[in-house]
């Protein structure tokens, strides 16, 4: 089976890159900047077509990964790339990929879970699941993402291509310990001994191990499974609980709490935004759950102790 991961040299790339390449399939990762790698990377710049296209007639199956990191202040010019980086990479995906003569028959595309509202009362499923918009009191910088959201999801399924079935990959934050990551910067909060609660604590995470996600990837794409789809733990967890867990698998006994104002203080000096860590995503998977997958990682202590010791041994 061959598989063509546009925008595939970030964390997520690389995780399904290393899976699928794994299990001997034929993967090539379209990258604006080619290297080095276990597999096929070829250059492409997501606005143009080139001589990457030729990588996509015949294949099996396009994951689209294309879009600039989300952990940036979010300036007039960081908007403007993070928004064209993913619909208009995605519209023209749309047009390449509805004039070849031999297209994948599953596409892909990255999408998010950030789509649903701030939810603190109940979980968000694919069926049931409230999108986001304008809530009250929520801030300016979250109804941009909730905007890039669903256009992203506009655009992928503004063009029906005959044979190919498209799946919207409503993910939540992927958990592993290439360094980098997520995990890698909350683990490396724990670490410094600032692994308290953040924000009220209330806000609930919504995660999934790594191995699950690219399970759940595979999973899809041998499936009938069309249209939108969570990837996330059926087990979200509310930030305190979340913290506390991974304080425990590392082995730290104290975790300074911060504040909302030290989170928005910090945010700014990282040149990052405050909604990464005290928006509340409660998601769960449920079309996943009800086409039959199992997780291996459904509880977030399991995982953190598994990740703490992965992250420990590549140190």
């Amino acid at each position: 089976m061959k598989i063509v991961i546009p925008g595939g040299s970030g964390q997520v790339g690389r995780i399904l890159a290393r899976w699928f390449h794994a299990k001997g399939f034929d993967v090539a990762v379209l990258t604006r900047k080619p290297a080095a790698a276990p597999w096929r990377t070829v250059a492409w710049d997501g606005e143009a077509r080139g001589a990457w296209v030729s990588e996509l007639e015949g294949s099996d199956v396009c994951i689209n990964l294309a879009g600039r990191s989300v952990n940036c202040r979010y300036d007039r010019r960081n908007r403007r790339e993070i928004y064209d980086s993913r619909i208009n990479t995605t519209l023209l995906l749309n047009d390449v990929i509805g004039s070849l003569a031999r297209p994948s028959r599953v596409w892909l595309n990255a999408s998010t879970a950030t789509i649903y509202r701030h939810a603190l009362d109940r979980a968000m499923d694919e069926e049931s699941g409230e999108l986001s918009g304008n809530e009250p009191g929520a801030p300016g910088t979250w109804n941009f993402s909730i905007r890039v959201a669903k256009d992203w999801e506009q655009a992928f399924f503004s063009k029906e291509i005959p044979g190919v079935r498209k799946i919207a990959m409503r993910s939540a934050i992927t958990m592993s310990p290439d360094r980098g990551g997520a995990f890698d910067v909350l683990l490396g909060l724990v670490r410094a001994g600032m692994g308290g609660k953040q924000g009220t604590g209330d806000q609930f995470v919504s995660w999934v191990h790594e191995f699950d996600f690219a399970r759940a990837v595979e999973f899809a794409i041998s499936s009938d499974l069309s249209g939108v789809l969570n990837i996330a733990s059926p087990n979200p967890v509310p930030n305190r609980e979340f913290m506390r867990a991974l304080r425990e698998a590392w082995g730290a006994w104290f975790g300074l709490h911060l504040s909302k104002w030290m989170i928005e203080a910090g945010a700014l000096v990282r040149r990052t935004e405050s909604e990464l860590i005290l928006k509340s995503r409660r998601v769960i998977p449920g079309r996943l759950l009800a086409a039959g997958f199992r997780f291996e990682y459904d509880r977030w202590p399991a995982a953190a102790r598994d990740l703490v010791a992965r992250w420990r041994r590549s140190a």
